[in-house]
Formats: structure tokens, C-alpha cells, sequence
């Protein structure tokens, strides 16, 4: 701890922390930063809190300076520990594996000769996550297995998350059945309370990570909800976003795609702050959801928009463009995804598996028949069986079973193809999946009309047709964002909140209470996010409209305004995201001569597509949807000075309206760039 005004601050700090108030905390504990005032021992802190409060390039710096200071204190154990957590960020919100092998190297010499440590046991759980993000199966199991026994000495979360890192690479690699035995015993250490909040929502996202990729919808959907209620008040970093993307799986597969629409899109957002490649993946949910909808436009946009996120779109791209009528291009995909794989390390869809591969094949059944190539569709109906019986999921025999009685319609078999998709209904209506379950309906009328039974044909089919146009029906929920606008319909008067000031005072109307506020700096800030739900202001945007009155906004998304002089060096791109990219890009350079040098090719190519991937994220000026970002000490003082305001005026209304004190903690976000992001599912529609 340090002297003078910095413990003030610093247990100011923590006791926010301890409250859950991770702004407030971050601010506090900036603020002392800038001051020089944080102690080597406070960077961990610094980089938890951080990380909790959405700022992962703080958190990374953070525990990268305190790897620094121990070095610099000959304290080795407590540096490799620092370097292993820089390494575990880089992996789950970044998936770039480059810089996450450079740290476990740092971490792995100064481990050498030390007793067992947590230490130890965290830098063998990150090890195993990054065998399975790189496809290697025995290496990640073995790592599993040495962090459990280290783990199970002197570390209870690391033991946690080992066991469940075991088990995934167990299920991916086809021991089913011991693989969820094990995910067992890991949700026990959930439920007990043990754990660390950040630890424990670690292993809640993997047991569904690893439930929903092995296709056990049912008991996915029970951790998926068990996720859910820890998260409402727990969820730190991109935890809450994660799970977000989960309920959007499930809510998909149940039918309810408007809901799950909804999710997704609040996912997106979410997880923005957090994750870079890997933001690809709540965009691809999006796009299959909409798929599923037959919102072809909308499916599109966000699958190509994954696509630049650096993720695999396929086979939902591939899908569409047959939707399309482009059945040339969408064979030429899936082939291409089949024959070439990808390989992108994701966390959430490791490569190299089966189980990556298996809707690969199902949709290349349906797209070869389409493009007249009965042998390339036989032989991945062939492959999907052998995967489905081996992970022994009622979802992949469904899926096999549909597929095999598309094959034998397309060969005239239409006995064997009423069978088999008579086959496919039933699973699918067991999983209770009924969009699938309304497709297999369609093949099972294709069959009927074949064998020359067209009422049973009109019946399936007409059965088919009322579910998929219940889904497609649905009306769709879009972001401020970057995907397809529509013009929504007019609401009623009374479905507006009022938020308007007269004198010294504001008039406030929420779910039909009114409050009348003494006038307060936070509340003209309040104000103008309110307006425009879902857009982004920069502070010294905010600040400018408080004290220049005149100035007026464009109301476009991202618009400026002229700054006031506050002395701010004009735009250009925030100094620790230039750093950070640029120690990323030297140590991905590092990995490619070391990745030369011992002649594997494969992991020197992965690294050039990262580093390829950190010049486009530069190209881009780092912000966020492509913002710019500003510099020097005006911002950084209007940033603390309206997250201040904003912060006690919330408090204050909350004293007078519980209601909207909860509503606008939950959906204002505060920063360099602040926003009023309200659930799609309940807008809330406000008038001043």
C-alpha cells in the first residue's frame, strides 16, 4: 500500500469492489494510477477489476506491469503467476495463441525448480486450453491431468476449471460418457460457492461449452438457466455475454428465435469490450437464427460480418447462399470447409473434432443433392452416421438420419427415405427442436409424394409449414448497430417513460411512477443518453453538450461534435491499445522465427494469420465498429468527472425510484464512451 492520498483512494477502491461496484472501482483505482500512486501489490487488484468492469486492454497491462515489478523484486513464482494470468486473458478473450505461447514460455523457465504452486497448477490449465484451442487433444487432456493433481493440493478453482478442460478434450475426442461424469463432479464445485466468482463462471461456461458442442441440448439447457441465475448478480468480464450467446443456442433450437434474436444481438454488445476473433461467434449465432427465420438479408450481413471477425461463417454461409438459389457457389463452400479447414482456436468450438465437422456434413447432404452430386452426398451421409454413433447424441443421429433419407429419396429409394426421415421426426421432436423436426416433416413429404401417398404428403407438409412460418412470422428485433434497419411501427403514448426537465427540477415518469428530481449535472448527461438508445457518446461529447449549449448533435450513429478546448491532443488512436497491439505483434513475430526455427510450419502459419488479423484491428484505429479514440489528459478527466456524475445521480434517483435506479444501473454504461443500452426484448421508450 502506498502513502499520501493513495490509500484513500485504493481502499475507496476496494471497497467497491467488494460491493460489486467495478465502474467505481476502476475509476478509483485509474485515477490513483495516474497519480503514480498504486503499489506494485495493487496492479493485481488493478487487473481484476479492470477485467471486471469491461476493459480487457487495462486488464492485460495491468497484470503485465505487475509481472514486471516482481521480476524486478527477484520474486519468480509471483511473476510466473502474473504472467500465466496474462496469458489466460489472452486466451479466452483473444483466442490469439501467438502471445498466449510467449507468456506460458516466460511463465514455464521461472516455475523451473520451484516446488508445486497454484502457480503451477493455473500455468498447466492454461496449457491444456491451449492444446484444445490448437486441435491437440491427448496434449490438452495431459495438461488437464497434470493441473488436477497440482490443483487438487493447493488450488481449488484451478482444480475446478482442470477437471472440466479434462473432460471437454474426453467428449471431443469420443469418450462421451466418462467426458460427462467428469463435467459432474466439476459442476459440483459451482454450486458449492468455493469458488471465485471469476473461476466459477469459468466453469459454468465450459460445462455448456461442452454440453451444447456434443449436442446434450437437455442438460445444457439446466446449466444454461443454473448460468443464468449466477449471472444476474456474479458475471464479471465477458462472462454475462457468454452466457447470453448460450440462452440464444437454446432459445434457437426451442423455436423461440425472436427471444433468441434478442440475446444474440445483446450478446454482441456485450461481449465487444472482451473479445476480439471470437466476437464472430454471437455474430454467427445471429446469422443461423435469422437463417432459420428465412431473414436472408439479415442471416447475410451478420455471417459476414463474423466472417471479418476472423471467425468460420460455414456451413451457415453456405446455407444461405443455397437459400439464395446459388447452389453453384454454396457446393463450392462447403466443399472448400470440408477440405480445408479453417483451424481458427476458439475456446467455445475447438478445432479438429468431429464434432466441428459433423454440421459440415449434414449441410453438404443437402447441398450436394441440390447441386445433382448423389456420390458427395452419400459419402458425407456415410461419415455423419459413423460421428453421430460415436458421441451417441439423439440431435447427431437425428441429423444422420435425416441426412441418409435425403440420400435415399435422391437414389429413389423412397421406402427406405419415408424410414429414415420418419426416423429424423421423431428424434428431433424428442430433443424438442421443432425447426428441425419441421424440416425432417418436409423430407418426410418429399417421400410420401414419391412412393404415391399424397395425402400423407399434404399432412406432413402442411404440418411443416404452420411451424415454419410461426418462426419466420416473428417479429424481428434489430440493433443500433450495424446490421439491417427497419422502420419500426408507431408506439403508443403511454408506452413512453418521461425524463424532462422544468426549472430546477426534472419531471421523472417510469412504469407509471413520477418523481420530481432537484436539478443535478448527471441528469442533463442521463438526458441525452436516454434520447438515443444504443448509440455511443464519447465524454468529451457530453461534456461539450453541458457547456455549449448552442452545439447541436448529428443524429447519425457515431457523429461528433466540435470538442471545447479543453486542451485534448485531437484524435488519434488511445496510447495503451497502440501498445498493447504492438507488444502483441513483436511477440507473434517471436513465434513465427521460433515456429521456423524448430520447422513447424503449421504453427508458424497460424501465427502469420494472427498477425495478419492485429494489422487489420490496426487498420481499423482499434475503436470499436472502427471509432477513432482520443488522447491526452482531457479526456481521461472527462471520463472520471462524468462517470462521477452519472454515478451519484443514479444513486440519488434510486433513493426516490427503486424501479428506475435498477433499470438504469443495469443499462447505462459508463467510460470513455458512454451509452443507454435497454433489452431489446422490453425497450423502454422515453420523452422529454
Amino acid at each position: 500500500m502506498t502513502d499520501g492520498a493513495g490509500p484513500g483512494l485504493i481502499e475507496r477502491a476496494r471497497d467497491a469492489k467488494a460491493g460489486g461496484n467495478w465502474q467505481e472501482a476502476f475509476d478509483l483505482l485509474m485515477e490513483a494510477d495516474a497519480d503514480g500512486l498504486l503499489a506494485p501489490g495493487d496492479l493485481p487488484v488493478l487487473g481484476e477489476v479492470a477485467y471486471a468492469a469491461g476493459h480487457l486492454d487495462v486488464t492485460i497491462e495491468a497484470w503485465e506491469r505487475a509481472h514486471a515489478a516482481y521480476m524486478q523484486a527477484d520474486d519468480r513464482v509471483a511473476a510466473a503467476a502474473a504472467a500465466v494470468r496474462v496469458a489466460m486473458h489472452l486466451l479466452f478473450d483473444t483466442a490469439l495463441m501467438a502471445p498466449v505461447r510467449g507468456w506460458l514460455a516466460r511463465a514455464e523457465r521461472l516455475l523451473e525448480g520451484h516446488e508445486e504452486t497454484p502457480a503451477h497448477a493455473w500455468y498447466a490449465v492454461v496449457r491444456s486450453y491451449e492444446r484444445m484451442l490448437t486441435g491437440d487433444l491427448s496434449g490438452a487432456r495431459q495438461w488437464a491431468r497434470d493441473a488436477i493433481e497440482v490443483g487438487s493440493k493447493c488450488d481449488l478453482a484451478a482444480l475446478a476449471i482442470a477437471r472440466v478442460a479434462e473432460a471437454r478434450a474426453l467428449i471431443l475426442d469420443g469418450d462421451v460418457q466418462q467426458g460427462l461424469a467428469l463435467l459432474d463432479e466439476a459442476g459440483v464445485a459451482t454450486v458449492s460457492g468455493d469458488l471465485d466468482p471469476f473461476s466459477t463462471g469459468v466453469v459454468y461456461c465450459e460445462l455448456v461449452c461442452a454440453l451444447q458442442g456434443a449436442a446434450q441440448y437437455d442438460v445444457a439447457e439446466e446449466w444454461t438457466e443454473a448460468m443464468e441465475r449466477w449471472c444476474e448478480t456474479n458475471a464479471i468480464g465477458s462472462l454475462h455475454g457468454r452466457c447470453r450467446v448460450h440462452r440464444a443456442e437454446i432459445l434457437r433450437l426451442r423455436g423461440s428465435c425472436n427471444e433468441a434474436e434478442s440475446q444474440a444481438l445483446v450478446a454482441c454488445e456485450e461481449l465487444r469490450p472482451y473479445l476480439r476473433r471470437e466476437l464472430g461467434w454471437p455474430l454467427n449465432e445471429l446469422g443461423r437464427i435469422r437463417l432459420h427465420r428465412r431473414d436472408l438479408v439479415g442471416a447475410e450481413e451478420a455471417l459476414l460480418a463474423s466472417h471479418r471477425a476472423g471467425w468460420d461463417p460455414q456451413p451457415d454461409l453456405a446455407l444461405v447462399r443455397l437459400a439464395q438459389g446459388d447452389v453453384a457457389t454454396a457446393a463450392a463452400s462447403i466443399r472448400d470447409a470440408l477440405e480445408h479447414p479453417l483451424r481458427v482456436p476458439s475456446k467455445e468450438r475447438p478445432p479438429n473434432t468431429d464434432l466441428q465437422r459433423a454440421p459440415l456434413l449434414e449441410a453438404q447432404v443437402e447441398i450436394e443433392i441440390a447441386a445433382g452430386d448423389h456420390e458427395r452426398a452419400r459419402s458425407a451421409a456415410d461419415e455423419l452416421e459413423l460421428i453421430a454413433g460415436r458421441f451417441e447424441s439423439n440431435a447427431l443421429v437425428a441429423g444422420a438420419a435425416l441426412a441418409r433419407g435425403r440420400v435415399r429419396l435422391a437414389d429413389g429409394d423412397a421406402t427406405g427415405a419415408k424410414q429414415s426421415c420418419s426416423e429424423a421426426v421423431r428424434l428431433w421432436n424428442e430433443v424438442g427442436a421443432p425447426y428441425e423436426a419441421a424440416v425432417a416433416r418436409i423430407g418426410l413429404a418429399d417421400a410420401h409424394r414419391a412412393s404415391g401417398s399424397e395425402h400423407r404428403a399434404v399432412l406432413e407438409h402442411q404440418a411443416a409449414r404452420t411451424i415454419l412460418e410461426g418462426i419466420e412470422a416473428a417479429p424481428t428485433v434489430l440493433p443500433a448497430d450495424d446490421f439491417t434497419h427497419r422502420d419500426a411501427p408507431d408506439e403508443p403514448a403511454q408506452s413512453f417513460n418521461v425524463f424532462r426537465r422544468e426549472g430546477d427540477y426534472w419531471t421523472v415518469v417510469f412504469e407509471a411512477k413520477t418523481v420530481r428530481m432537484r436539478d443535478l449535472k448527471g441528469m442533463h448527461y442521463l438526458a441525452r443518453l436516454l434520447a438515443d438508445p444504443g448509440r455511443e457518446y464519447h465524454v468529451l461529447d457530453l461534456v461539450g453538450a453541458e457547456s455549449e449549449s448552442g452545439i447541436q448533435v448529428d443524429d447519425s450513429k457515431g457523429a461528433r461534435m466540435p470538442r471545447p478546448a479543453l486542451g485534448d491532443a485531437g484524435e488519434m488512436l488511445d496510447a495503451r491499445a497502440r501498445d498493447a497491439y504492438r507488444r502483441r505483434l513483436a511477440e507473434i513475430d517471436d513465434d513465427i522465427e521460433q515456429a521456423r526455427a524448430i520447422g513447424n510450419a503449421e504453427q508458424a502459419a497460424q501465427a502469420e494469420v494472427e498477425r495478419d488479423f492485429l494489422l487489420r484491428e490496426l487498420a481499423r484505429a482499434f475503436g470499436l465498429g472502427g471509432r477513432d479514440r482520443r488522447a491526452a489528459s482531457a479526456s481521461e478527466r472527462a471520463r472520471s468527472g462524468v462517470t462521477r456524475a452519472v454515478r451519484q445521480t443514479i444513486t440519488r434517483i434510486t433513493e426516490h425510484h427503486p424501479q428506475l435506479g435498477e433499470h438504469l444501473s443495469r443499462t447505462i454504461r459508463t467510460g470513455t464512451y458512454c451509452g443507454y443500452h435497454p433489452d431489446p426484448r422490453a425497450p423502454a421508450r422515453w420523452r422529454s
